[in-house]
């Protein structure tokens, strides 16, 4: 089939900033474009041929705007599943398929699915609903501290918390969730492993992520991670057993515990370009956005390599202010070498809320980490 230049359309399901940067790509290759989101405000809406409003986890909504194109990509994981088991019955190319997307769409699946395929992963327990938790540390199956995570609909550091005592439960959602021993990590790191409908496969350097204490996002990517080869091979090496387990065509984005013993633990995985990945646009041969592209279209996969190392800085809305937004200080960081902002077009900023981020890329790894501190301090992400 031809791509390029064509009348071959692909479709995104999410319109939010990995959307937007999924279509520098399709815009540089004149790949027609079709995305749908739920909001008419959506950073994707400038930047792709033709724009669609609709609720992602309903049925009839995302079945007929795939049936609008070729082939079938997400953003983001919530989305009908049975809408997509449909369209690939009707020959829609829908990547990652809808069997990948159900193992990991909720996290007690993802969580036994790690089990039945022998990946290593923090002991775990699954409950329906939030208020069983109680019962069970009253019979002592579950003891603090542990790491509750809703089972759905969790991002950007929503849908976890570290609970220590019983108080830590109170004003939870009464969800399905599960429970997690609290893994003693030393650091935590992503690998992106890239697979294509051919069956080829790429992997990016291990990186490794620095967690911002409150919002429990990530705050810094460095890349290449601050680790023996020897761990990072063995990271790598689970990154493609967990990436071959799940048969995924495009990205898979595997998060790591390193613990104080040196074992690598899989926290979680993301079938989708990552924000473990956003410096590879500046720093690396080919970007995790323009590796999708190619792995779920059949096309041959780009190198991995980095031209530099590099650090990523993600841009949160400040404490304290909600409202139109304002880049602060945003020109001190044009007249920094080396470094580049992405700003994801997001009118409304709140705390917390991912509004963009800054690559500093630098020959050495030390260097990039200190001028990512001082663009840390520079830029204010605030409203009028």
């Amino acid at each position: 089939m031809e791509y390029f230049s064509s009348n071959f359309k692909l479709g995104i399901l999410g319109g939010g900033q990995l959307g937007k940067m999924l279509l520098y790509t399709t815009r540089k290759f004149d790949i027609r474009t079709s995305v749908l989101d739920p909001s008419l405000e959506a950073p994707s809406k400038l930047a792709c041929n033709d724009f669609f409003q609709g609720d992602l986890m309903d049925y009839e909504t995302v079945y007929n705007f795939g049936k609008k194109v070729n082939t079938l990509t997400i953003e983001i994981e919530n989305v009908n599943i049975e809408a997509l088991k449909a369209l690939e019955k009707e020959g829609v190319n829908v990547f990652p398929s809808s069997k990948t997307l159900e193992s990991i769409q909720n996290k007690a699946t993802q969580k036994l699915f790690y089990v039945d395929h022998n990946l290593p992963s923090a002991p775990f327990k699954r409950f329906a609903f939030t208020e069983e938790i109680y019962t069970a540390i009253e019979h002592s199956s579950v003891e603090f501290p542990f790491v509750w995570k809703r089972a759905q609909f969790g991002y950007d550091g929503t849908g976890v918390k570290i609970v220590r005592s019983v108080a830590d439960l109170k004003n939870l959602p009464n969800v399905e969730c599960i429970t997690e021993e609290l893994v003693p990590f030393k650091s935590e790191l992503a690998v992106i492993v890239a697979r294509n409908t051919k069956g080829q496969v790429k992997v990016y350097p291990v990186v490794e992520m620095e967690f911002h204490p409150e919002a429990n996002q990530v705050e810094y990517v460095l890349c290449p991670a601050r680790i023996s080869d020897e761990i990072a091979v063995k990271a790598e090496q689970i990154a493609l057993k967990t990436s071959a387990a799940f048969e995924h065509v495009g990205l898979l984005a595997v998060e790591l515990f390193l613990t104080q013993d040196d074992e690598i633990l899989i926290n979680e995985v993301a079938p989708r370009p990552h924000n473990s990945g956003h410096q590879t646009i500046e720093a690396s041969y080919t970007s995790q956005f323009e590796q999708h592209i190619r792995a779920i279209l059949g096309l041959p996969m780009g190198s991995t390599i980095n031209k530099l190392s590099s650090v990523m800085v993600n841009l949160v809305g400040a404490e304290g202010h909600t409202g139109n937004v304002i880049y602060e200080n945003i020109e001190k960081l044009m007249e920094m070498e080396g470094v580049t902002p992405h700003i994801y077009g997001k009118k409304e900023t709140r705390p917390f809320r991912k509004m963009g981020h800054v690559t500093i890329v630098h020959s050495k790894l030390e260097n990039a980490r200190a001028i990512a501190q001082q663009v840390k301090q520079s830029i204010n992400v605030i409203s009028n």
